[in-house]
């Protein structure tokens, strides 16, 4: 590979769209005769559509293949072969790879992968680094727990792939991942947004270290909106002195969107690997419109273990008509993943996503990282509590004066009033992985 080249795939990254598509349906086809063939679970819920692969002819066809979400994944877990259940296309000795999601929903979905399939998630992963500059001379820190859930191992091998030298940080505490990163000086680093500014404050309070200081010159984020929240992005590339870039995808999915070095302000679909349909909301019809956001259906080409076929992911994106300056010519989600469909709620009769939260916490000097949202009920009014951290030392003359701006800002951007509670540094929970910082209590049991 030309360490100067821009692109890890030159010829799929740059496909002409006519091409691309053509390339897009072709793979459709054949991984949706792939499940139909190989899993019962497929073959029934095609059966009971009456669609078949034979039928698919264009992209309007595809619509007509029913959709799969996480709910059903658990049902099939209930059958044989243990623990996958009928919708494995492959003997299970030729399973070499056992993921689970990480059960932030509810029981966890187990995903098999063979050996190629896990082959298709390095190259994903590899498509996406190289585009945010990573290069053989690179040292890459993974500061997570290698654990039963896909988090960032696929990051690690296509680093290695790549030909970075990879240092797993796995059992370390984040002190100890600090120290190791002092020591080994490596160039880039891999974890979700949350986790990547507790190691910043981490090394601030306990260490005396500014992370600045350190040779981490990017950064990968992955599990939360967060890279591409702007103030967000901001207060980690502050924090570290360090480009951040952000990735989506998902243990059933894969790699499917990436940010590169030319940061547009939105991720790129891995379209050469991915099919990524946009459905509105409510009414489920295709959204194609610049600036309309709907929910991602996704189906992903090459996997073959557990198919991925018309996968409601509930990630909302926003779809842009914008061409990047570095020439890919994969399409662009604005914004990248915004939030859940699970996430976002309807509070007062006004739509609110807590991403939108996210931007205006993080963008107020003498707020801390962290911050919870609490939604209930007061009588039987709709209530939203916003619980923030003050930064270390913060006069308390001045907390009347936060309030205010805090209170007009989230009306500004969310049109909504909040309930604004005021705790001290470090009083919050803190998350290695992904955070729970979102939950809505109307009709449950508090």
């Amino acid at each position: 590979m030309n360490k100067d080249m821009p692109y890890w795939n030159p010829y799929l990254e740059t496909l002409p769209r006519e091409r691309l598509e053509r390339l897009q349906l072709r793979k459709f086809k054949h991984i949706m005769k792939w499940a139909y063939d190989n899993s019962r679970f497929h073959r029934n819920l095609y059966d009971e559509a009456g669609v078949c692969p034979e039928n698919i002819e264009s992209f309007n066809d595809i619509r007509l293949v029913p959709k799969v979400e996480k709910s059903m994944m658990k049902t099939i877990q209930r059958k044989d072969p243990f623990p996958y259940g009928d919708a494995l296309c492959v003997p299970l000795d030729d399973v070499t790879c056992f993921r689970q999601t990480s059960g932030t929903t509810g029981q966890p979905v187990y995903q098999p992968d063979t050996w190629q399939d896990w082959e298709w998630w390095s190259e994903c992963w590899a498509t996406f680094l190289w585009a945010q500059g990573y290069r053989p001379h690179d040292r890459v820190f993974l500061p997570f727990g290698y654990n039963v859930f896909v988090a960032f191992w696929a990051g690690h091998y296509a680093s290695e792939k790549i030909g970075c030298e990879t240092i797993p940080g796995g059992v370390l505490d984040t002190r100890a991942r600090i120290l190791k990163i002092q020591e080994l000086r490596p160039t880039a680093l891999m974890g979700t947004p949350t986790y990547i500014l507790g190691m910043a404050e981490v090394a601030r309070k306990q260490l005396d270290i500014d992370p600045v200081t350190l040779s981490v010159n990017k950064i990968t984020c992955a599990g939360e909106p967060g890279a591409l929240i702007a103030a967000t992005k901001k207060r980690i590339e502050d924090a570290w002195g360090a480009k951040v870039y952000d990735h989506a995808g998902a243990t059933e999915i894969g790699a499917w969107g990436f940010e590169c070095s030319c940061q547009c302000g939105g991720i790129h679909v891995n379209e050469a690997m991915f099919l990524a349909e946009v459905e509105d909301l409510d009414t489920g019809e295709p959204v194609t419109k610049p600036g309309e956001r709907g929910r991602l259906v996704i189906t992903a080409f090459d996997r073959l273990a557990q198919p991925c076929v018309r996968f409601d992911s509930k990630d909302i994106v926003e779809i842009s008509d914008q061409q990047c300056d570095c020439g890919r010519t994969y399409r662009i989600f604005r914004g990248g993943v915004i939030g859940r469909a699970d996430d976002i709620t309807k509070v007062k009769g006004v739509l609110l996503a807590p991403s939108a939260i996210e931007d205006v916490v993080h963008s107020i000097e003498g707020l801390g990282d962290n911050f919870e949202v609490v939604v209930d009920k007061k009588g039987d009014a709709d209530r939203i509590t916003l619980r923030v951290e003050l930064v270390p030392e913060f006069p308390n003359e001045r907390i009347k004066e936060l309030e205010m701006r805090l209170s007009t800002e989230l009306r500004l951007k969310t049109n909504l009033g909040y309930n604004l509670e005021f705790y001290p540094d470090n009083s919050l929970p803190r998350f290695e992985v992904k955070a729970k910082r979102f939950r809505d209590l109307r009709n449950k049991e508090i």
